[in-house]
């Protein structure tokens, strides 16, 4: 029941900071599940979110569950899922209630401004330590320059005609992941089975 209530506490605490959405909450969770907690590894934090970002759902909300179940099974992910949704539920009903009144001030647009600014700030530190994490060799930086050309592509250019489904699965980030971890897997294997005709 204690591993629980950490559970839920501290993904509480991530939920309440969580401002930016997924990627946001990185440095967060860094900090809190992988220096404060030793709940997960900085490489294996990096794989719950790439399941993550694959999975139907809210990226923020499938990592928190995925930390939960590694530390107490489905108790634990019910726990930790329940934390991560509860500040921002909260805080969301709230802001529902009473911000339509305060949209047409100009000070209310100059803070989300602000707010956008500090956001762009936090993802690209998220993005800065995945990269660190993620991208160790040749091989693994040559697949982040083949699907970030990818996901740029479908984000800023146009489908070819007459290719717009097509083109659309191809640039979908749960594409992205699946093939990212299938040439992994296939640049592993062709690795350990060079290493094993060398070693013959």
């Amino acid at each position: 029941m204690h591993k629980l209530l950490d559970l839920y506490l501290t993904f509480a605490k991530v939920g309440g900071m969580m401002f930016g959405g997924g990627y946001a909450m990185l440095p967060i969770l860094q900090r809190e599940v992988v220096d404060n907690k030793g709940w997960a590894t900085a490489d294996q934090l990096a794989d719950y979110y790439a399941v993550g970002q694959c999975t139907p759902g809210v990226i923020a909300v499938n990592t928190a569950t995925f930390i939960g179940a590694s530390q107490a099974g489905v108790a634990g992910a019910v726990a930790a899922t329940l934390g991560v949704v509860t500040v921002p539920a909260i805080i969301i009903l709230i802001v529902a209630a009473f911000l339509s009144n305060f949209m047409h001030l100009e000070i209310v647009a100059h803070a989300f401004n602000g707010i956008r600014a500090g956001v762009t700030a936090l993802i690209l530190v998220s993005v800065i330590k995945l990269f660190k994490g993620s991208v160790k060799d040749i091989p693994t930086f040559l697949i982040y320059i083949v699907v970030l050309g990818l996901a740029a592509a479908g984000s800023f250019l146009a489908a070819p005609s007459g290719m717009e489904q097509v083109w659309n699965f191809v640039t979908s980030p749960v594409f992205l992941v699946m093939v990212s971890g299938i040439a992994g897997f296939l640049i592993k294997t062709a690795k350990g089975q060079g290493k094993g005709g060398q070693d013959k």
